[in-house]
């Protein structure tokens, strides 16, 4: 991705960019006061694209005040090397926004992918993916990658209804939810095979996944009556 040549000051954008921060950071939407740390940023980044998409904004306070920066073409050079550590390439369009007194902002457009899951490679060669909940990105776990990179290849899921999925919709229609750990302990399977059949059970749309840093929640897909 290269950078975007700086435009001249426009009060019709920078009033579009106030009303965005006004909003407060959420779901599709996260502010950086500056690139000190542009791993971090861009981490934040594939967490919209593996989840919904959004909108990242550099330059920006936690409060929503609107500091700018003053040297942006420094900050999206970081934040250009550390994205090569990320695989596969972002799909993000880069806009420079000059919000008075020789400062700007920074908006960083990132759509939700179609080649889900955008991990980032560590200096230990490690890989990391993550996903967007509510305001927060949080590291993906096993079963949240595989079923982003599953759900890309639009094909009919198929999975045994048996004595042990059975057993896991009554329960679900009773306690709501189930974490993979406490389906592994109720139902005695080994974690692999239990993991593997809630996976399934999400890629059919029986289930639905809602990530957690202290274990991914599981409930059920449809309404209960």
């Amino acid at each position: 991705m290269k950078p975007q040549e700086s435009s001249p000051f426009n009060q019709k954008q920078v009033q579009q960019l106030k009303k965005l921060v006004a909003h407060g950071e959420g779901f599709q939407l996260e502010f950086k006061r500056k690139a000190a740390f542009p791993e971090k940023i861009v981490r934040e980044m594939i967490a919209f694209a593996n989840s919904k998409g959004g909108i990242l904004l550099v330059g920006i306070g936690d409060d929503g005040s609107i500091p700018g920066l003053k040297h942006p073409e420094d900050d999206a050079h970081v934040i250009n090397l550390s994205l090569k550590n990320c695989k596969p390439p972002l799909p993000i369009k880069e806009i420079f926004i000059p919000v008075g007194q020789n400062r700007s902002v920074i908006q960083y457009e990132i759509s939700e992918s179609t080649r889900k899951p955008h991990y980032y490679l560590t200096s230990e060669k490690m890989k990391e993916t993550f996903v967007r909940v509510a305001d927060k990105s949080i590291k993906a776990s096993r079963e949240m990658r595989e079923i982003s990179r599953r759900a890309q290849r639009n094909k009919d899921i198929r999975f045994h209804y048996g004595d042990h999925e059975h057993w896991l919709m009554q329960y679900l229609q009773d306690n709501r939810t189930i974490t993979l750990k406490e389906f592994t302990e109720l139902s005695g399977l080994k974690r692999f095979i239990a993991s593997k059949k809630l996976i399934l059970l999400v890629l059919a749309d029986v289930l639905r996944i809602t990530p957690h840093e202290k274990g991914d929640v599981f409930s059920l897909a449809f309404k209960q009556k």
